[in-house]
């Protein structure tokens, strides 16, 4: 058996072992990254695909001999066409819910620099500025205490359900937008946590944005297409919201003119939410137990069409 591994490098850039999935192939070959024009040339004739971001097609699949089973390393599928697999018979499994403990703390972790700007005051120290003080103490933004503000959480899934509980362990309010959505977009924060819909593109709008509370903030930790990044860019240069912190964007990586790059504002870190350690080793432990159930002819973490 044959498998090939298109998109690896995220996953693993070294600090893990493909072992078990080395031990159940005769071959297995992985690619840091696959450029679109490359898929179909690296797939071949494997009898077993694995990929993240790939876009695997049905024309694609339908020149790939072999192909028998396709093990996307992430949860969202939505870059393979799953019903052409399905009339091709071709297997689809994912890994669900793997990165919630990590999203949801990385989540907190974004408010928390919004909060205490520990970042900023470490530059500060490191560049003397404690050494040369006439103060014990000092403080070059303001530190806002979490407990007793509000949290607007859209999206009441597992990763949400897990900031809410983090969040009330701060003191804090949760409003949940499927419940009360006037409470949630009026909350101290709003937090993204849906997944990105036809419906929901670019949710977060003009509109949106100005019914927002004065001096809210803004997180996503779940897809960038959910945020018109132009109207938001627009909304904090204006200060109808007074922050945004996003870990994911529209496109990644994103353009040189991002509108949201280089806002004092606005903190961006490189989708990097789901990524500890502990979550890539359970994506190659899921893969490998996928791929297992699926020769043994069981259904685990099938996609269905």
């Amino acid at each position: 058996m044959e498998i090939v591994l298109l998109d690896g490098y995220t996953i693993n850039p070294g600090d893990l072992s493909w072992k078990r999935l080395e031990l159940m192939s005769d071959k297995f070959t992985v690619f840091d990254k696959t450029p679109p024009e490359r898929v179909a040339s690296r797939i071949g004739l494997c009898d077993v695909l694995m990929t993240s971001k790939c876009q695997i097609t049905r024309e694609i699949m339908a020149n790939a001999p072999n192909l028998k089973y396709i093990g996307l390393t992430a949860t969202g599928y939505n870059n393979v066409d799953v019903k052409a697999a399905a009339d091709l018979g071709i297997a689809v499994t994912n890994v669900p819910s793997y990165a919630t403990d990590a999203v949801a703390q990385h989540t907190m972790a974004l408010i928390l620099e919004i909060t205490n700007n520990v970042g900023l005051h470490n530059r500060s120290v490191q560049e003397g500025e404690w050494t040369s003080s006439k103060y014990f103490c000092y403080w070059k933004k303001p530190v806002t205490l979490l407990a007793g503000k509000s949290i607007g959480i859209i999206g009441y899934g597992e990763i949400g359900k897990k900031v809410a509980e983090l969040a009330k362990a701060f003191g804090m309010t949760v409003n949940i937008y499927s419940r009360d959505p006037e409470a949630a977009i009026k909350s101290d924060y709003v937090s993204l946590h849906c997944p990105l819909t036809p419906e929901n593109e670019k949710m977060v709008n003009t509109q949106f944005l100005v019914n927002m509370k004065p001096g809210a903030v803004l997180i996503n930790t779940a897809r960038g297409g959910l945020v018109d990044e132009r109207a938001l860019a627009d909304a904090l240069k204006a200060g109808f919201i007074a922050g945004a912190a996003t870990d994911v964007l529209t496109t990644e990586p994103p353009e040189e003119d991002c509108p949201l790059i280089g806002l004092d504002n606005c903190i961006l870190t490189p989708h990097m939410a789901w990524a500890p350690k502990e979550m890539r080793q359970l994506v190659i432990d899921t893969l490998a137990d996928n791929l297992t159930a699926w020769l043994d002819d069981r259904i685990v973490n099938r996609v269905e069409r």
